[in-house]
């Protein structure tokens, strides 16, 4: 395929990788045609700023060069929620297309360089172009997969279980990405105990308590805003019970060795279940 050379030098999250086979080349052309309306367009922020405000209108969808940010939601006695972080390569506010209010702040969780394109020339490329349409609709559809994991998680999961879930999925993006080396196993994490805690919805006491159980069981080591990770099968195993069904096939959240075993599981279920000759 002509494309396939450019395809997989991409610096776009995850790689369109569950899309449908026949969307791929539309997609990658989408993200080709993105990258030159974004062309010319950075913008640096500082961390702590707030990009959009909830309640507010706002006309650019952005992309981020580097750095983190994150979609949050507060209340006035101080509570926070951490809903979603974005990682370098990732599209976000593509909302601004469609609605004239933002109902959550973004924020930026360190110094960033973002791209940007007013709503308007955006939706206007979206009515002409399907390619392009293609790929904003790609991301809307990866961030709701990416929220029903949380939402699950936040339901159902354990602190460990939650914790581990964040850092497969940090590690993850960022290697699908191209942001770190595939077999990478350390990487820059901007995020302070309390906003882990904010994501998490749990304490920053129990935050602290499940990173020393991480670091004397040699799984996690968290220092200085560097994650390392000694076991990333052992991590993938306490997070398994929450990833979806991409995350457990894909080795640059789990590893070969938990896809592995993944994939025999489903095996011996099919045998188990498959009706008699």
């Amino acid at each position: 395929m002509a494309l396939r050379g450019v395809y997989h030098s991409m610096n776009d999250v995850v790689r369109f990788a569950h899309h449908r086979a026949h969307l791929e080349e539309s997609l990658v052309r989408g993200e080709l045609k993105l990258q030159e309306l974004l062309r010319d367009s950075a913008v640096t922020l500082a961390a702590g700023k707030t990009l959009i405000r909830a309640g507010t209108d706002h006309e650019f969808v952005y992309r981020l060069v580097s750095g983190w940010a994150c979609r949050t939601r507060g209340i006035a006695d101080g509570r926070d929620q951490i809903i979603l972080v974005f990682l370098p390569g990732e599209l976000f506010a593509i909302k601004s297309m469609f609605v004239s209010t933002h109902f959550d702040d973004v924020k930026m969780l360190s110094d960033a360089v973002l791209e940007r394109i007013h709503y308007s020339q955006l939706q206007q490329a979206f009515n002409l172009d399907q390619d392009v349409a293609n790929r904003c609709i790609w991301q809307v559809v990866e961030e709701e997969r990416r929220l029903h994991g949380w939402a699950f998680g936040l339901g159902q999961g354990s602190a460990e279980e939650r914790l581990a879930m964040l850092l497969i999925d940090l590690r993850g993006r960022l290697a699908l990405s191209g942001t770190i080396e595939r077999e990478a196993r350390t990487f820059k994490m901007p995020l302070t105990q309390t906003q882990i805690a904010d994501h998490l919805g749990i304490t920053p006491v129990h935050v602290n308590r499940t990173l020393r159980i991480f670091r004397e069981a040699g799984i996690v080591t968290l220092r200085d805003g560097e994650v390392t990770i000694h076991d990333l099968e052992e991590l993938a195993r306490r997070a398994y019970p929450l990833l979806d069904a991409y995350e457990r096939k894909t080795p640059e959240y789990v590893g070969e060795q938990v896809m592995r075993e993944d994939g025999h599981n489903q095996k011996k279920q099919g045998s188990e279940s498959a009706p008699p000759a």
